[in-house]
C-alpha cells in the first residue's frame, strides 16, 4: 500500500457511463483488483449494441449477430463470468462477390448468446452494480474527484475515476456539458466514423430453404442477411430472419419512417433470397452508432491528469472482442499508471 498525495491520489472509486461489454468488462477488471466501481447505464438493462428484441413467443438478436474469440484472455474472462450464457453458432455462412456468386466464408468458430445475445451481458451484469435507467449529462469536478450528474437532477459520487464507454457523439456531447472543451473537440473527429445501420427482423411462418444461415451481401440496400432461428436455444415457431442495411443507405434513411424502411429492406431480402413468400411480420430498429469504420485504432484513451478513460469497440476494430480488448487495455493502463 502507498500514501495517498496531493500529487498522486489514490483510485479507490470509479464511475463507468455505459454497461456494454467495455463497460462490464472494464467493471469486472477493476473490481478484481479491490476497485469499487459502479457502473450507469440510460437503457433499462445492459447490453449495449448486444441487444434483442421481444417478439411473439421468442425474441431476436437486433444487433449484434456473432462474436469471435482469439484473445485467450477473452474467453477465460466469459467463462469466468457469463458461463452457460453462449454457445457456437453452427450455422451455414456464405458472402457474395462482387462478381455476384456466393463463396462460403473462412472456417471460424462464431459464438452467440444463448438464448439471446443480451444473455452474455446480463451474466456479466450479476457480478456488477449497475444503476440502470440513469442518463449521465455531465461530470462536475469536485477537488481532485468527480461528481456525475444526471438528466434528472440527481448527482451521484465523488468518483476518483471516471471511464465513458459510450459511442462517441454521446461522449463528446458528454464532455461538452461538462466544460471538457478539449475532450469534446478531440472526439469530433470520432463522431464521423461512427456508421448508422438500419435493422429489420422478419417472420415466416414456414421455414425459408436457403443455402446460408449468414449472408454478407452485395446489395445497394442490404449488407447482412441472417437466419435467427438457427442460432442455438431459439426455440421458435416458424422463422425470423435478420436484415441489416448498409450505412450509407442507413444514413440516407436516417429519418425515413420505420414502416417505409422496412418495406424497402423486405424488398432487397426478396432480391438477394429469391424468396418470394411474404413475410407474416417485422419489427425494425434504427442504430444510429452501430459500428466504426476503419480508422486509427489505438485500443483506448487515458487522461490521466484528469483521471478520464475511454473504451469501446470503437477503439480497437469494431468487433463485440474488440471491446473487451479496449477495457482490459484501459485497465491495465490504469493500474500501471
Amino acid at each position: 500500500m502507498f500514501n495517498q498525495t496531493d500529487q498522486m491520489p489514490v483510485i479507490r472509486r470509479i464511475a463507468i457511463v455505459g454497461s456494454g461489454m467495455a463497460g462490464l468488462s472494464a467493471a469486472l477488471l477493476l473490481q478484481e483488483q479491490n476497485h469499487e466501481v459502479t457502473i450507469f447505464e440510460k437503457s433499462r438493462g445492459p447490453g449495449g449494441r448486444m441487444a434483442a428484441k421481444r417478439v411473439a413467443g421468442s425474441s431476436v438478436d437486433i444487433g449484434a449477430q456473432y462474436f469471435t474469440i482469439r484473445n485467450p484472455a477473452f474467453s477465460a474472462f466469459l467463462n469466468r463470468y457469463a458461463e452457460g450464457s453462449f454457445r457456437p453458432w453452427p450455422g451455414r455462412f456464405g458472402y457474395q462477390a462482387t462478381s455476384g456468386q456466393w463463396e462460403p466464408f473462412p472456417q471460424e468458430t462464431r459464438y452467440v448468446g444463448v438464448p439471446r445475445m443480451t444473455a452474455i451481458t446480463r451474466g456479466l451484469s450479476t457480478a456488477a452494480d449497475v444503476q440502470a435507467q440513469t442518463r449521465i449529462d455531465s461530470l462536475v469536478r469536485h477537488g481532485q474527484q468527480w461528481l456525475l450528474n444526471d438528466t434528472g437532477g440527481e448527482s451521484y459520487g465523488p468518483f476518483d475515476a471516471v471511464i465513458v464507454t459510450a459511442p462517441p457523439a454521446q461522449a463528446r456531447d458528454l464532455f461538452s456539458n461538462s466544460t471538457l472543451t478539449a475532450l469534446s473537440d478531440q472526439m469530433q473527429r470520432h463522431v464521423s466514423h461512427i456508421q448508422p445501420c438500419w435493422a429489420t427482423a422478419v417472420y415466416f411462418r414456414q421455414a425459408l430453404e436457403q443455402p446460408y444461415d449468414g449472408m454478407r451481401c452485395q446489395n445497394p440496400i442490404l449488407d447482412w442477411i441472417a437466419n435467427n432461428t438457427s442460432k442455438p436455444g431459439r426455440d421458435d415457431s416458424g422463422q425470423w430472419w435478420v436484415l441489416h442495411a448498409t450505412p450509407q443507405w442507413s444514413r440516407e434513411h436516417e429519418n425515413t419512417s420505420a414502416d417505409k424502411v422496412s418495406v424497402g429492406m423486405v424488398e432487397a431480402f426478396e432480391k438477394v433470397t429469391g424468396v418470394t413468400v411474404c413475410p407474416e411480420d417485422w419489427i425494425s430498429h434504427r442504430w444510429l452508432y452501430a459500428k466504426s469504420s476503419p480508422t486509427e485504432q489505438p485500443g483506448f484513451r487515458w487522461y490521466g491528469d484528469q483521471r478520464i478513460g475511454l473504451a469501446g469497440d470503437w477503439l480497437s476494430g469494431g468487433r463485440v472482442e474488440g471491446a473487451f480488448n479496449s477495457a482490459s487495455g484501459l485497465v491495465a493502463h490504469m493500474l500501471a499508471d
